[in-house]
């Protein structure tokens, strides 16, 4: 990345460097073709940490690290603006009114867990080995090519299953949300019953051709049992406007150059 794009971002006389920014960078996604997406992206965020350890250090608070996990605590800085937050912003607390508007809007969105019956072929590879990738998915192609959309074509299919599987025929019985990596997950969610997936998917394990035998669709929880989950998102979206609604008007006293808090 050529820092002489990128320059320098100064809030209120404190300057962060550009090869801070480029360090923070690597924590952003961003289009590898553009490295400007991540650059802004570090540079916001240490503009906002920055404008909110000013603020507590001039409300003069004290850092009081606490403990996240066994061993593992806070850093001055996180203790400080922890206790900013604490201390400058006022939520309102959320009733039963809202939470009860709020699981009315559709009530079908608050449901059990889904069950899929599935099976899958799978052409292990290293996904960093471009070369062993590429043959991977290859093989998998040639196998895709050969499959009906039926349950016996598959089964048949899956004795070349580089997964222990292939002795039930690829069968992995019946999965839930979270019991496989998320690459997997995502492609089984766009499947019908007894669909396969058009083209093989990619995951750190190799390439996956993937069969929704069938589907189990969550039942529709009732108000009392998600109740503490709505209210759960009501309070969390209620603090996360009132911390982005203060780091605003942070910023709209401080003078910045070098970065924007405009979305990105």
């Amino acid at each position: 990345m050529n820092m002489t794009l990128f320059p320098d971002v100064v809030i209120n006389d404190e300057t962060i460097p550009s090869a801070a920014i480029a360090a923070e960078a690597q924590n952003h996604m961003a289009p590898r073709d553009k490295p400007g997406i991540a650059w802004r992206k570090a540079a916001q965020a240490l503009t906002i940490r920055a404008l909110l350890l000013q603020e507590a250090n001039r409300r003069a608070l004290r850092p009081d690290p606490v403990e996240l996990a066994p061993g593992r605590f806070e850093t001055e800085d996180e203790a400080l603006i922890r206790a900013l937050l604490d201390e400058a912003l006022r939520i309102t607390p959320v009733t039963e009114e809202a939470v009860h508007a709020e699981w009315a809007k559709d009530p079908d969105r608050f449901r059990s867990a889904p069950l899929w019956d599935v099976s899958h072929i799978l052409c292990a590879c290293d996904p960093r080995d471009e070369e062993e990738r590429l043959a991977a998915e290859n093989k998998a192609i040639a196998m895709l090519a050969r499959l009906d959309g039926g349950a016996k074509a598959f089964a048949a299919a899956a004795r070349e299953s580089d997964c222990g599987s292939k002795a039930a025929g690829g069968h992995l019985g019946q999965l839930g949300p979270g019991d496989t990596v998320p690459e997997f997950e995502a492609a089984l969610r766009t499947l019908p019953e007894e669909g396969v997936t058009p083209a093989p998917v990619l995951s750190r394990h190799g390439w996956h051709i993937i069969r929704l035998n069938a589907i189990a669709p969550g039942q529709v929880l009732p108000f009392d049992t998600v109740r503490p989950k709505i209210a759960q998102a009501l309070e969390k979206a209620a603090w996360a406007r009132a911390s982005r609604n203060f780091v605003e008007t942070l910023a709209q006293g401080a003078k910045i150059t070098g970065a924007s808090l405009a979305p990105i």
